[in-house]
């Protein structure tokens, strides 16, 4: 495809995302109930009328929404892009795009004005430059093109990051960016703002085990700096599992993620 340039080397974190996404592509699709359910709620959301030329699917995963977005749009051109090798090889085989790209949502290894849509869900809570990712949406962008995301907020997995802090001290639960700073780098991006508004989700499980597990499955567990090293030992699993009982509903155990939805224009 005439429009790929070439990637820059990743950062080392990024490469830590990257490796732990990779090992879970083959777990990923069967525990992703939060994902499709986001996924499916975005392109909901996508202006109606919208008939994309060349779209972008960025942070495609194991290509679940490449392949919707290709039946949405027939008659456009598929680009799927993930930063995990991983997910990629997991993706290719089953279609949905013309091209499956290894490559950054901060340095997008395509060139300028090359996309009409650009769609990513639940993935760009993991770049840690979000001016960049807007930059170059807004540079990848042709003229009336629209920037389609979601994302996690701060207050995701409270329940969990309380029941840790009622243990110990350490960081056990990934952060995210507040919606006031989505708001307000949305807002100096040069990019109009359709929407953009928060929605939590709240999944339900039977025990504290069923969380964790689906959360290592997706490959997100905890990256953070600081996070402690090692095996957390039975004494302070069973804490955990002691507060986090604190928690429990009708439904189960809780696990709310502050899902943020954007819908960005470029106007010229």
């Amino acid at each position: 495809m005439s429009e790929v340039v070439g990637a820059g080397a990743s950062l080392p974190d990024k490469r830590r995302v990257a490796a732990s996404f990779s090992r879970a592509a083959s777990s990923y699709d069967a525990v992703a109930e939060l994902q499709r359910t986001v996924g499916n709620a975005l392109i909901e959301r996508l202006p109606v009328g919208l008939e994309p030329g060349r779209w972008l699917d960025l942070g495609c995963g194991t290509g679940y929404f490449s392949r919707q977005l290709a039946q949405c749009f027939p008659q456009a051109e598929g680009v799927a892009l993930d930063i995990a090798e991983g997910m990629l090889c997991h993706a290719r085989p089953q279609g949905g795009a013309e091209a499956f790209i290894a490559g950054d949502a901060e340095c997008l290894p395509l060139r300028a004005g090359c996309v009409d849509l650009i769609f990513s869900s639940l993935a760009l809570q993991w770049c840690e430059d979000f001016p960049a990712v807007l930059r170059e949406a807004k540079r990848v962008l042709r003229p009336g093109g629209v920037f389609a995301f979601s994302s996690l907020c701060s207050g995701t997995l409270q329940e969990l990051r309380d029941s840790w802090q009622a243990v110990d001290g350490f960081t056990h639960v990934n952060r995210f960016r507040s919606r006031e700073t989505y708001q307000r780098l949305c807002a100096d991006s040069g990019l109009r703002s359709l929407e953009l508004s928060v929605r939590p989700q709240v999944l339900h499980f039977a025990e504290l085990r069923q969380l964790t597990h689906e959360l290592k499955a997706l490959g997100a567990h905890n990256l953070n700096p600081g996070r402690p090293g090692g095996l957390t030992g039975p004494a302070r699993i069973r804490a955990l599992i002691a507060a986090y009982e604190q928690f429990r509903t009708p439904s189960g155990l809780p696990a709310t993620y502050q899902v943020i939805y954007g819908m960005l224009r470029k106007e010229s």
